[in-house]
């Protein structure tokens, strides 16, 4: 089993967490592009810095094995060949029209150092940083209304939502929103290249056209997964990945439970709805108390189709029941 994966709860000792730490892409979000890239306000650098070293460093006092993603990525861009073939599929992933600009675009990022290649990965790259001839029109329009040719990643350090270990597998998503959607790029390189992450199997794949995003995904035991039918997170996408989850011969889990939950910004995510904090202790939002609507996933028979039943009821109720605990009254 990797040492990135088995992950069945919630509540559970962590012993590995993989972050991101804010970096340059926060300076490079402009009150004309922050919008686009899901911001409502433009982050201070140094105090989000600040504040995640102190994060972090919690996690290390409690024994938690702290990695981050661009250092998962350094050691595997230093293959040269792997560089190559990640540079070209980064800045195709990239809305790029020209194969003029996607070369020029390439040939700079491969002739940075490593160091310097990664922090211009998440801090996006300048329309004015390199010298570029324009001949096609989507090029043209696009260099005037956006003030770089690749985009900052300023969404990263939200780690939860590109990817998710699931059980002893781990899910790579197909994220809604386009500024997010590159996010998954590096988790598919570290995952087919890293040889801590060998081996581990794909419960979902970034090649699957429907959105997932893991905020939305609870694991409250080895049996049940909780999903949320948000803003996020696609009825499709939970139909692909439950059926794929609950048909591995090797994997315990036996119901996804899907909640449905407003389609607004102020949820987003099931995680904002109700968090786990204990075996039978959880945390919800004031406007989850009312009844919800849930849809109970399984599959009686690994070759056969999804059995899918409906209920509204209290969400103390329903979670009570999900994980054999005593009647809420």
């Amino acid at each position: 089993m990797s040492r990135y994966s088995n992950i069945y709860s919630e509540i559970g000792a962590l012993k590995r967490v993989i972050l991101h730490r804010p970096s340059f892409e926060l300076e490079s979000l402009t009150s004309e592009t922050m919008t686009k890239l899901l911001f409502d306000d433009i982050p201070y650098l140094k105090i989000a810095q600040r504040e995640h070293d102190y994060f972090a460093d919690t996690l290390r006092n409690q024994d938690v094995d702290v990695v981050y993603v661009e250092n998962l990525l350094k050691e595997i861009l230093v293959d040269t060949e792997v560089k190559k073939i990640f540079i070209k599929d980064f800045v195709q992933n990239n809305e790029i029209y020209s194969d003029e600009v996607r070369e020029a675009v390439c040939d700079y990022y491969l002739s940075l150092t490593i160091d310097d290649l990664i922090n211009k990965i998440f801090a996006g790259l300048r329309k004015d940083e390199i010298n570029i001839k324009l001949f096609k029109l989507p090029d043209l329009i696009r260099s005037e209304e956006n003030p770089f040719w690749l985009n900052p990643v300023p969404n990263l350090y939200f780690t939860r939502d590109p990817g998710a270990f699931i059980g002893g597998g781990l899910n790579i998503h197909f994220m809604r929103k386009r500024a997010r959607s590159i996010e998954t790029l590096f988790l598919k390189y570290i995952h087919q290249y890293h040889n801590a992450f060998q081996n581990i199997p794909l419960s979902y794949d970034r090649e699957t056209p429907y959105p997932i995003e893991g905020g939305d995904i609870l694991v409250l035991s080895k049996e049940v997964i909780c999903i949320g039918y948000s803003e996020r997170t696609s009825a499709k996408g939970i139909e692909v990945f439950a059926e794929k989850i609950l048909s591995q011969s090797n994997e315990s889990f036996k119901t996804v439970l899907v909640f449905s939950i407003p389609k607004i910004r102020a949820f987003m995510h099931l995680d904002t709805v109700f968090t786990m904090v204990d075996y039978d202790k959880f945390t919800i939002h004031p406007k989850a108390a009312a009844p919800m609507s849930v849809y109970k996933l399984t599959l009686p028979d690994p070759n056969g189709e999804l059995k899918i039943e409906h209920r509204k009821d209290d969400l103390a109720k329903i979670l009570a029941d999900s994980l054999n605990l005593p009647a809420v009254k």
